[in-house]
């Protein structure tokens, strides 16, 4: 039979956005990769430190039943998450980013490595969920090609301990978990306009943003659950009443439920991150991840529609 990844939460993920490679990046982006490689080579045995997304890849393979020991020739039940590495590094780099990943435990299999080159062009064929990457660009692609992403920032503050059993991810609504229908008429009519078409189709669901897809495959993940491991999700939105409720309708129409829900009408979003203690937030607006990125993981949804 053939190996296939159908039914599965597939996160494809960036080195940089999984380990804490920024020492070897200054290499580098001096223009010379042959001593990149040659750093890396030298570091191989040597374990990067985690990186901003780690934490969030970590608990999400946590879903996954323990791997069956080498040679034992059991399935070892549903595996219902694969984390796979799409890097710009090369393969010889790649060995590190394996290596690191077998020191902390984190069962990763799979992995490509481009020497520079845009390795967004691999999401379609592994029918990725997510991808996590630090380069802007390759984000902007993806998104394109109708694949959730976002650039890790990867200065942002890493995710707190406080919560081993529960995988936590926020989300703005917006242009992410909701299309960017409504945020063109804030950009280009103003609050009021805004208030008043929110308000007028309050019945109305909001149509699809980019991240439906993925909080889809998340609340099925949540369903299937473990004894183990939960999820928690929360929407975390410049909206206020009465432009709420236009949200909650839509995320009932969808049949979709998050555990939390934040209307905070333009207050920064970066204390209330902080006390919701996410595994990564993910938002549109480069100074809502601003303020976020000092409190928690964080993660810049570059649409490549939005008016900026």
């Amino acid at each position: 039979m053939a190996v296939t990844l159908d039914g599965k939460l597939v996160v494809a993920i960036s080195s940089r956005a999984l380990f804490d490679f920024e020492e070897e990046n200054q290499v580098f982006e001096q223009g010379d990769d042959r001593a990149y490689m040659d750093l890396q080579l030298q570091r191989l045995d040597q374990p990067a430190k985690p990186g901003v997304a780690f934490s969030l890849v970590q608990k999400l393979l946590a879903f996954n039943p323990p791997m069956p020991p080498l040679g034992d020739d059991g399935a070892g039940g549903v595996q219902r998450v694969e984390v796979v590495i799409l890097s710009r590094n090369d393969p010889v780099s790649g060995m590190r980013v394996f290596r690191s990943a077998r020191h902390y435990g984190l069962a990763i299999e799979r992995g490509s490595f481009t020497r520079g080159q845009a390795p967004w062009r691999y999401l379609k064929p592994l029918h990725a969920n997510l991808f996590l990457s630090t380069h802007l660009s390759d984000v902007r692609s993806a998104l394109a090609a109708g694949v959730p992403a976002a650039q890790v920032y990867p200065h942002s503050a890493h995710a707190s301990a406080a919560h081993p059993n529960e995988v936590r991810i926020a989300f703005d609504g917006d242009a992410v978990l909701f299309s960017d229908e409504a945020e063109r008429i804030y950009q280009t009519q103003g609050l009021q306009a805004f208030v008043q078409h929110e308000t007028d189709k309050a019945a109305l669901p909001l149509p699809d943003g980019p991240f439906k897809p993925l909080l889809l495959a998340l609340q099925q993940l949540q369903r299937a659950g473990t004894a183990h491991m939960r999820l928690r999700t929360a929407l975390v939105t410049a909206r206020s009443a009465p432009a709420h409720e236009r949200a909650i309708r839509t995320l009932m129409n969808w049949h979709i439920e998050v555990d939390e829900a934040m209307f905070l009408g333009g207050l920064a979003k970066g204390e209330f991150l902080r006390e919701f203690e996410p595994d990564f937030f993910f938002d549109d607006q480069t100074g809502h991840i601003e303020s976020a990125a000092q409190h928690v993981p964080s993660g810049h949804v570059a649409n490549p529609t939005l008016i900026l």
